[in-house]
């Protein structure tokens, strides 16, 4: 019978958590480390940024200290704890809301357009935080924080106001996403085609037809205020929407 392959040894998230909270034991002796894991999350940041999140490894970090892939073990156990470094170090700055005013709906707004500044500059972060219930640190969790505090005083229950962030931020991934995925050529493509195509079977797709018709898919003639910014339609419907939800369950609240 041949050989059975090697189990893979269970990640110990404690480890982890440790990592990411600054919790983990400082060795005692031998030399002063001559690294640190905000360092090396640091340089991985500029490699995902200029290359993507699939091009960062442990040898390609070591390398821009000069070192080899083991002596980032010392620091980091792996891959996975690194990426976990590297969305904390992305999210460090947290967005101070209180300059936006009381009222819950400039605070959130505010909110979602720093986090969809943080997803542009960094487009890997979409992978990076695609996982459910990956290990959040100090500052993924002081971003969620500072969400829900802003929705506080809308009288909605602590559900509905997680359902509500879990629509804001749902609302700036995918809009990060359609950005990180447009192919201007293959846009172009697609339009010609499918013009040609809808020519032929208009009577099959009435409504798209007629959308198409009336410049629904082109950017520079969308009459929504939106054009210059995708994010800004979208999100001015789902908080819509919320103070529609407030109205009916809570009572009018301070917008």
């Amino acid at each position: 019978m041949g050989k059975r392959p090697a189990e893979k040894k269970p990640r110990d998230l404690r480890v982890g958590v440790a990592l990411l909270w600054g919790e983990q034991e400082q060795p005692t002796r031998g030399p002063k480390p001559s690294l640190t894991p905000h360092r090396i999350a640091e340089s991985a940041v500029g490699l995902a940024d200029a290359e993507g999140l699939d091009a960062v490894s442990m040898n390609k970090v070591a390398a821009t200290f000069g070192v080899s892939a083991m002596a980032l073990y010392r620091y980091v156990p792996g891959k996975t704890e690194l990426v976990e470094l590297m969305v904390e170090a992305v999210l460090a700055e947290v967005p101070d809301l209180t300059a936006e005013g009381p009222g819950w709906r400039p605070r959130l707004a505010a909110w979602a357009r720093r986090s969809w500044e943080v997803y542009r500059a960094h487009p890997w972060l979409l992978t990076a935080t695609a996982m459910r219930r990956q290990i959040m640190g100090p500052h993924q969790l002081a971003w969620l924080d500072a969400a829900l505090g802003a929705l506080e005083p809308t009288g909605l229950t602590a559900v509905q106001r997680h359902q509500v962030f879990l629509l804001v931020v749902g609302h700036v991934r995918g809009t990060a996403q359609q950005l990180l995925d447009f192919d201007e050529e293959h846009d172009r493509q697609w339009n010609l085609l499918t013009g040609e195509l809808l020519t032929r079977q208009a009577d099959r797709f009435p409504a798209l037809t007629r959308a198409i018709a009336s410049g629904a898919f082109d950017p520079g003639g969308a009459d929504v205020g939106a054009a210059a910014d995708p994010l800004e339609f979208g999100l001015s419907c789902v908080l819509d929407g919320v103070q529609a939800l407030i109205d009916r369950t809570a009572g009018p609240a301070t917008a």
